[in-house]
């Protein structure tokens, strides 16, 4: 609980038990509707006045309010409404018997009147600070609420002792300042209300201000022309607006259109103030009261006649100013009107082309040309992207000197265009012209062009200003659709980036899964065989090592040498899947031993080159045999260059032959560049095939050490 904003909590607890709805919502409602009716039967000198009736109606609305309110299914003000009804059908009944009884009856009723009065007024204090939901969550409020209790109680017994009854206009003022009083509370509690409470309290305020206003309204009418009359019981009257703004605050079909409705009434309220005000000033502070009938009712239909044209300028306006602009400038809108027309369809899902098209025509009709034209571009060429009338496609080439000129140029004429851009001029004829330059951030993206007839008029500085802002906005509109277009390339390209990574991890998964099952098909079909068969000659050994010496020992050499095979077979096999000379001495001496062993002859260059992680290394390798196994199957006789080195930052390698070559774009889509592709692409590294037919061949690589994976040399 906010003890200082008087925050509700976030949840609410429902209304009371059905019997406290019952006795709030049935039983006190009925008891003070009962009692203001009965009060009016009560005979007092003078009968039932108006103000009388309207006091026991506006008891009977207020009971009718918290009956409605008890039924509400969310916790709602209904005991302060149900038992402020019911006090108040006290007073009301209480005064009249004051008035109707003698003796000690009188002085018993005129006690329980003056008692309950203001016990009205706090009720109505304790009603605004406990608005929406009928509950005081500060100690603030509810040390308010205790304060206006306790001054009403105070009052009260005073008014008791006196014997005296609170006259009409002092109950009136003193329920007026109480409740301004406790105003901030509730203002308080609308800025962090939400939903149905915010929906609430704006109904309620709606009800307060009119009330307010018409109150206010009526008041000045009778002090200037001295009508209505008698004036407190219309007065009291119009406060019945605000127990009907609390009802509608209970209709949920109603919640949603409170905020509206509590801002035009704001502005009628302000509307009504300021008249009365200009009123009261004019003619009680300058002039003199209307001394006659006659002039009262003059006066009161002027008063009329303003509150009428007041109320009916705002419509008015837009169809004068609309019938004005088509007779001085030919349109529904002045030029200027382009600009916030231009700007809205800005913020539209709407394409740069049509938009285009939209302000060149909004141009020709409003300003009265005889041409609009735009062009748009980024580079040398600038196109005409709209032009009305249509006249077709064109091109303006704006080299770089002129471009820079034209980008700082303002709205500019005929003669200016003459020297800087000279191709505008072409097929127009004598007329009058205007170019302005669409810029942005100094870079020229466009020109609009404005053409009139020699015979019209002039281009006036409005003209210009409003061509220079638009050139302004345009220019804007096509720098941020270029880069909505190279943010969109740039999407298209990570997403093509994304695919080819997905699919090389899918390649790189099923070469490891062919290479696993590669190796598991050598171990079975040669070491695991050799290792078969040595155990059975082993056998047949022993078992004639007794009987016949001489075979057994040419046995054993035998399986000496099978042993060496198998030794050798299993070094061959290790070596395809990761060379221990690679691991041992780093690049440089596994690719010379790799040399040595191809078919063809090769030399190796790997001066300056340190250890790296086992990643780099192995990739690099891998890629190397590659291209030596294909230099040995494309090209048997020619001589292989392997160069590995470090440059800017990454390690580079090539691989060289002076072969008859082969077409690059072709062996992109072979199974050697695509393993040396993904073997690479996995460490942030590329591979680039370059080969013309006659003419040899080349592949160049390179990693970049410090974003490859453990890219960190090794020592």
């Amino acid at each position: 609980m906010n003890s200082v904003t008087g925050s509700p909590p976030a949840a609410l607890p429902a209304a009371g038990s059905t019997p406290r709805r019952i006795v709030a919502g049935l039983v006190l409602p009925a008891a003070a509707i009962a009692l203001s009716a009965a009060a009016l039967r009560i005979p007092v000198p003078g009968g039932v006045s108006s103000l009388a009736a309207v006091t026991s109606g506006l008891v009977m609305a207020w009971a009718v309010c918290g009956a409605v309110a008890a039924r509400a299914p969310e916790r709602t003000p209904q005991w302060q409404l149900a038992i402020g009804a019911l006090t108040a059908s006290v007073a009301v009944c209480a005064s009249r018997l004051a008035a109707h009884a003698t003796g000690g009856q009188h002085r018993a009723a005129l006690a329980v009147a003056s008692l309950t009065a203001p016990l009205v007024i706090a009720i109505s204090v304790h009603l605004v600070l406990a608005l929406p939901d009928g509950r005081l969550y500060s100690r603030l409020r509810q040390a308010g609420a205790a304060l206006a209790y306790a001054l009403a109680v105070a009052a009260g017994a005073v008014l008791a002792v006196a014997a005296r009854q609170v006259p009409a206009v002092a109950a009136a003022v003193a329920w007026a300042l109480a409740i301004a009083c406790a105003l901030p509370a509730a203002r308080t509690r609308y800025t962090t209300a939400a939903g149905r409470d915010r929906e609430r309290l704006q109904w309620a305020a709606v009800g307060t201000v009119l009330a307010g206003t018409a109150a206010l309204s009526l008041a000045v009418l009778y002090l200037l022309v001295g009508w209505p009359a008698p004036i407190a019981p219309v007065v009291a009257g119009v406060t019945v607006l605000i127990p009907l703004g609390l009802l509608a605050a209970d209709v949920p079909q109603l919640g949603q259109h409170g905020g509206r409705a509590l801002v035009q009434v704001l502005a009628i309220a302000g509307f009504a103030v300021t008249v009365s005000v200009i009123y009261l000033v004019v003619v009680l502070g300058i002039g003199k009261p209307p001394a006659d009938a006659a002039d009262r009712e003059l006066l009161g239909l002027s008063m009329v006649a303003a509150a009428v044209a007041a109320i009916s300028f705002a419509p008015a306006r837009v169809r004068l100013l609309d019938w004005a602009n088509r007779r001085v400038f030919g349109a529904r809108q002045a030029p200027d009107e382009l600009l916030r027309t231009f700007g809205t369809r800005m913020t539209r899902a709407i394409s740069l082309d049509e938009l285009l098209l939209q302000l060149a025509e909004s141009l020709r009709k409003t300003m009265r040309l005889t041409s609009a034209e735009v062009y748009t571009g980024t580079g040398d060429v600038l196109d005409r992207v709209a032009a009305v009338p249509d006249t077709g496609p064109r091109s303006l080439v704006v080299r770089d000197r002129e471009r820079a000129v034209v980008a700082r140029a303002g709205v500019s004429g005929r003669a200016w265009t003459a020297v800087w851009l000279p191709a505008l001029l072409d097929g127009r004829g004598d007329c009058r012209l205007r170019v302005a330059p669409a810029g942005h951030g100094g870079e020229l993206f466009g020109l609009i062009v404005a053409e009139r007839s020699a015979a019209a008029d002039a281009f006036s500085e409005e003209d210009d200003r409003v061509l220079t802002e638009l050139a302004r906005q345009v220019g804007l509109a096509v720098h941020n659709a270029r880069l909505d277009t190279e943010l969109q390339t740039t999407l298209d390209e990570l997403r093509k980036q994304a695919d080819e990574l997905r699919r090389s991890r899918a390649r790189i998964v099923a070469s490891g899964d062919a290479e696993r099952r590669r190796v598991e098909r050598n171990l079975h079909d040669g070491a695991q065989q050799h290792l078969v068969a040595l155990a059975i000659n082993l056998r047949l050994t022993r078992d004639i090592v007794a009987d016949d010496p001489q075979a057994a020992a040419a046995m054993l050499d035998q399986l000496a040498d099978d042993v060496k095979a198998t030794i050798q077979e299993l070094r061959e096999l290790a070596h395809g899947i990761y060379p221990p000379l690679l691991a041992d001495s780093g690049l440089g001496e596994a690719l010379r031993a790799a040399g040595q062993r191809s078919p063809q002859p090769v030399r190796v260059t790997a001066g300056g080159i340190g250890r790296y992680s086992l990643e780099v290394e192995s990739a690099v390798y891998f890629c190397c045999l590659e291209a030596l196994q294909n230099a040995a199957k494309h090209a048997p006789h020619a001589q292989v260059d392997v160069r590995v080195w470090e440059e800017s930052g990454g390690l580079l390698f090539s691989v060289t032959d002076d072969g008859p070559g082969f077409d690059a774009e072709r062996a992109r889509s072979g199974h050697g560049y695509v393993n040396m592709a993904d073997r690479l692409g996995a460490i942030g590294g590329t591979v680039r095939w370059e080969s013309h037919p006659g003419a040899g061949a080349r592949i160049v690589g390179s990693v970049p050490l410090l974003s490859a994976s453990a890219g960190t040399p090794v020592s």
